[in-house]
């Protein structure tokens, strides 16, 4: 009696493992319905996916139509595809003619910086923003004049011919000074000072009918953008400058 019990025990216990079993189951089918529902339908992984649960729950009958899912968006995703290989495609390809475009004219800009023995006033760079052009504050103004001289216009139209590009590009003109007040009636701050020579600058420029002026801006930083340190001469003579950015198409203004 005591053996026979023992083994509808044994019979009942075994038997018990299927109920977690079968919750367990049911818990993974939600989590990955709802993972598979937060993701791009991918028709190929779908398919798989589909197939595996198809096997481990209703040997081989399919939880879902894959293959209607499949001949629905196969041509939507392949067009999707080649459209965004094609753009990328077309992307790389201006970034590299960009690239060149910039290149070409700071070749331009330091050929002049050479051919007029101005290495030390005016510089060039290719920044992650564009093609940069230095130029110290001595080569155009007089100290704590907004106006250009008269002497020094020439550079300015030699300037505007470097800037026409084809295809055109926008470009941002900026004045900088030191952190020295300025003190005369012309000017109540440095503010003003970098703004005023960045604006007549850029009107010099604009004279050249072969650039257009909606593509052209100016701004004024004062002496809040320094590239030197004020605590010496030499820093503030770097800092007193007029900055010519060339951006690349597709860009507008500075970051």
């Amino acid at each position: 009696m005591s053996r026979r019990k023992k083994e509808k025990d044994d019979k009942e216990f075994n038997e018990t493992w299927l109920l977690p079993y079968s919750d367990l189951m049911t818990l993974l089918l939600a989590l990955f319905i709802v993972l598979f529902a937060s993701s791009a339908v991918d028709a190929q992984k779908f398919q798989s996916m589909s197939k595996v649960f198809s096997e481990i729950f209703t040997g081989g009958t399919g939880i879902v139509d894959y293959k209607s899912i499949e001949q629905k968006n196969g041509e939507e995703l392949a067009d999707e595809t080649k459209e965004k290989l094609e753009k990328a495609k077309e992307q790389t390809k201006v970034s590299v003619d960009e690239q060149t475009t910039l290149s070409a004219t700071q070749e331009r800009v330091n050929q002049y910086i050479l051919e007029k023995g101005l290495s030390g006033q005016l510089k060039t760079s290719l920044t992650s923003e564009g093609l940069l052009v230095t130029i110290n504050d001595s080569v155009l103004f007089d100290s704590g004049s907004a106006e250009v001289r008269e002497e020094d216009i020439a550079i300015a139209k030699e300037i505007s011919d470097l800037l026409v590009t084809d295809p055109p590009h926008n470009v941002i003109i900026s004045g900088h000074t030191d952190n020295v007040p300025i003190q005369n009636s012309n000017f109540s701050s440095n503010w003003e000072l970098s703004v005023m020579r960045a604006v007549n600058f850029m009107k010099i420029i604009l004279e050249n009918d072969q650039l257009d002026p909606r593509m052209f801006s100016a701004k004024g930083f004062g002496e809040f953008q320094p590239i030197a340190s004020n605590d010496t001469e030499e820093g503030k003579a770097k800092n007193r400058r007029v900055e010519v950015l060339i951006l690349p198409n597709g860009k507008t203004e500075q970051n």
